[in-house]
């Protein structure tokens, strides 16, 4: 994916909610769109999760919406633009799950992301920290008025039309190609032995009854929300 100089900075997905598309990140394998999303807490303060670079297009739109506040760096490969935003923002807090602060000693966190929702955004935001896995653990949000699934790397959705035919191979593979995405192989394999946890964790998200599901990597589910996570968790019971 390559964004156009004609495309909006931010766009609007729902009721206080927007997206920011940031580059294609190209992996060992695969090409990644990148996505960060922004939400409007009360007071215009604003909570952006896995940050894109910040252009001065993108801070001209985010200083329209209010003022940011809070920094989220949901796992620990969802780092990589903190630093340019913790400069451009000083005052904003900044929070990473325990994998992410360990990684990042050169950045400051105000307080480690866990499952219980934070008393500066709980209000607006619900949270769940995924864990089981030996490879990552991440924290997955729900935007409570909107109903929106806000997730890193938990499941891929990869276009079909943005890949060659080997990638759209080695991404069925992988289990991340749209529309059938889900958590990528090599994470679904290091929950070895701890499934459970991973089962309890899906428990919750089921719980929160999404009606989209917004991810940093590929299209976006806005139907239907709930059987698509059911289904992208079906490797559980495999």
């Amino acid at each position: 994916m390559t964004l156009s100089n004609d495309s909006p900075p931010l766009k609007a997905t729902a009721p206080e909610l927007w997206i920011a598309d940031g580059p294609v990140i190209r992996g060992k394998l695969l090409p990644y769109p990148t996505r960060m999303v922004v939400v409007r807490l009360s007071g215009d303060r604003l909570w952006v999760h896995s940050p894109v670079p910040l252009t001065e297009p993108l801070r001209d739109a985010l200083d329209e919406l209010g003022q940011v506040h809070f920094l989220i760096a949901p796992n620990h490969c969802h780092h990589l633009f903190m630093r340019e935003w913790q400069m451009a923002y000083p005052m904003a807090r900044s929070f990473g799950t325990r994998e992410v602060i360990a990684k990042r000693g050169d950045l400051v966190f105000e307080s480690t992301l866990d499952g219980t929702p934070n008393r500066y955004w709980g209000d607006d935001i619900d949270q769940c920290l995924f864990t089981g896995s030996s490879r990552m653990q991440e924290a997955v949000f729900l935007h409570r008025s909107s109903r929106s699934l806000i997730v890193a790397d938990l499941i891929g959705n990869l276009p079909p039309a943005s890949l060659t035919p080997l990638q759209r191979r080695l991404a069925r593979l992988s289990g991340i190609l749209a529309p059938d995405g889900r958590m990528p192989l090599e994470w679904r394999l290091s929950f070895l032995g701890r499934r459970y946890l991973a089962s309890e964790h899906l428990r919750t998200l089921l719980s929160w009854r999404p009606a989209r599901i917004i991810m940093a990597h590929g299209e976006i589910i806005e139907h239907d929300a709930s059987d698509f996570l059911a289904r992208a968790f079906r490797w559980l019971k495999e």
